[in-house]
């Protein structure tokens, strides 16, 4: 039976037409959606070791996934004209959908996308993104002085917090109201209530529109949604608050200067979007657990940190973390013309998914990639195109310098005050072996949530480790 699909008035070929594709493996397509949402990252290692660098998956029954882990493909991929390809990030991860909502700039097309980015990219780079630093410190500090001190404690939901209130500072400026605490309070429930493995599963395999049509859902999401809006207007109506240099504030600017000024329902997509943590914090609690399992690369960084020397190290920690804990295991473009990829000709309608995390496991690419070696990134810059836990070309993560700096950060502020070492499942230090991934609404977190034992710093036995206390100035 030939199935028809349309994109742009675009006439692009159905499932039937779907021949000539890169091996994979054989199973139903309902067995597809169940492996990919129970272990995922297992099924991916698992396919790519059966098929090798380019296969394809059968999650969706209408479309598939051509899986790319040659960088030669994901080039092809990333610098294709808008003409060829467009996003597709709700393939993978379906709660994207009714989470952010369609004027979300993560899932608009072109020519609206780059619109959008464009406009957006300025409260992210350039002296305003240096300027985050300060803030992301100050909110670390707050965070860890209510920290529990010599017992056990999860470093995951402590990264939650901390990511979290940097977003809202970055976004409303100042938090330290009424309005801001239940916000705060909305935004948890509605990530805890995301991160139920069950839901996630059951979003996985049957697609975003049960989620749309979900009472639990509808009940934390809709709080959250208009207390973002009523935020939004208190702010219009008080005197200055325009001209602040908060992102909402400048977001505004820039569509008003634009000629387009935003919508409610623009607004509430966009502010979602920034709003919903998830891969910084992550990304967080792999870069503390990887350390905690590798005391001599944890004494490195904190060194550097106490020294005061440049950030070369913590800056490698991260880029080897996002390495391999990519935020997310696949890149979805959807192709609106034919593609050559992998030896094959991709049709349109399929889709072409570069993969971080294979890319980023490949021995030929990495030497000993399963290890956590942040040396690998000392002086020598990623590797184009076999780095891209943020994507690349034109819907590349606008966010991505930002969420690196908070990363570092964040990093640098804790082993700044605190000395942190193991526990529980962590106790065997020194291991490559991790804890394993748990899945959450956007991301993969560690499996033991990155846990650990933290003191205060008073000093320390080790002449090389000034005993000061204080938190030393941090490398700009």
């Amino acid at each position: 039976m030939r199935a028809e699909v349309t994109q742009g008035g675009r006439k692009m070929v159905g499932r039937g037409e779907f021949r000539g594709l890169p091996p994979g493996p054989r199973m139903p397509s309902a067995m597809q959606a169940i492996g990919w949402s129970m272990r995922p990252l297992a099924f991916l290692e698992r396919c790519g070791r059966d098929f090798g660098h380019t296969f394809t998956l059968r999650v969706r029954h209408d479309r598939p996934w051509v899986v790319l882990t040659e960088p030669e493909d994901v080039k092809r991929v990333f610098t294709a004209d808008a003409d060829a390809v467009t996003a597709s990030a709700v393939e993978a991860s379906p709660a994207l959908g009714p989470l952010l909502g369609p004027r979300s700039v993560m899932l608009l097309d072109e020519p609206e996308h780059m619109t959008h980015r464009k406009l957006m990219l300025r409260s992210f780079h350039g002296e305003r993104l240096a300027g985050y630093g300060d803030m992301v410190v100050a909110v670390t500090c707050d965070e860890i002085s209510r920290w529990p001190m010599n017992e056990q404690l999860a470093l995951w939901p402590r990264m939650q917090a901390i990511s979290s209130e940097v977003l809202l500072r970055s976004v409303f400026g100042d938090t330290q109201t009424e309005h801001m605490a239940r916000l705060r309070e909305r935004l948890s429930r509605l990530t805890a209530w995301l991160n139920d493995s069950r839901r996630l599963a059951l979003t996985t395999v049957v697609g975003p529109r049960w989620l749309s049509h979900n009472a639990g859902f509808r009940a934390v999401m809709a709080p959250v949604e208009a207390d973002v809006l009523a935020e939004v207007r208190r702010r219009r109506a008080t005197p200055g608050a325009q001209d602040s240099e908060n992102v909402l504030a400048m977001l505004e600017r820039a569509h008003a200067w634009s000629g387009s000024p935003l919508s409610e329902p623009q607004l509430r997509d966009e502010l979602i979007t920034l709003l919903s943590d998830g891969p910084t914090s992550t990304s967080l609690a792999w870069a503390f657990e990887r350390l905690l399992r590798h005391p001599d690369k944890l004494a490195r960084v904190q060194r550097e940190v106490l020294t005061g020397q440049d950030d070369a190290y913590a800056e490698a920690v991260v880029k080897e973390t996002l390495r391999l804990c990519p935020v997310v295991p696949l890149i979805m473009r959807k192709l609106l013309a034919p593609m050559q990829l992998g030896g094959c000709t991709i049709p349109a309608g399929a889709t072409a998914a570069p993969c971080p995390y294979l890319i980023h496991r490949r021995e030929d690419i990495y030497p000993n990639a399963r290890a956590f070696v942040p040396e690998r990134f000392l002086g020598a810059p990623a590797p184009a195109y076999a780095w891209i836990p943020f994507g690349g070309g034109v819907r590349r993560c606008l966010a991505a310098s930002f969420a690196q700096l908070t990363i570092k950060r964040v990093i640098q502020t804790v082993l700044s005050e605190l000395d942190v070492r193991p526990a529980g499942a962590s106790r065997s230090a020194g291991t490559t072996r991790s804890s394993g991934a748990t899945r959450s609404s956007v991301a993969f977190l560690p499996g033991d949530q990155a846990l650990a034992i933290v003191t205060r710093r008073t000093g320390h036995d080790d002449p090389q480790w000034p005993g000061t206390g204080t938190a030393p100035r941090l490398a700009a």
